[in-house]
């Protein structure tokens, strides 16, 4: 297991699906079985791929930055800046699990909105 290229893929995965690409990006880098804890995405490749199509028809011009990636064994943690329509900001942790060939298999994220004060003056990033 090479953790150099599960992070180089899981940005990839999920950087071409944010882009509009989601089939392509199930058929490249997603193994035999897919599953999903995200609550909003149903289970499996064809919820993944109706999630990420519907939200390039609704949201065309969003955008996503990574911020870091950290891999350990055969998980995979990035850490992304989202800009939504309205300039609305968030942050998202995304955990991915591969299988032994290199390929997703699980995922799990939270999601946070940038708010507009902070009682610090640390970034979320």
């Amino acid at each position: 297991m090479n953790t150099q290229d599960n992070k180089k893929n899981a940005i990839a995965f999920y950087k071409m699906a944010y882009e509009g690409n989601p089939k392509t990006a199930i058929d490249k880098y997603v193994g035999a079985e897919y599953m999903q804890h995200n609550p909003g995405v149903a289970d499996g490749t064809e919820g993944f791929i109706a999630y990420f199509e519907r939200m390039q028809d609704e949201y065309p011009k969003k955008s996503i930055n990574f911020v870091r990636s950290i891999a350990e064994g055969d998980l995979v943690a990035l850490h992304t800046h989202q800009t939504w329509p309205g300039n609305d900001q968030y942050i998202t942790m995304d955990f991915f699990r591969f299988d032994a060939n290199g390929k997703i298999v699980e995922h799990w994220d939270a999601i946070q909105q940038i708010p507009g004060s902070s009682k610090n003056l640390n970034t979320m990033y």
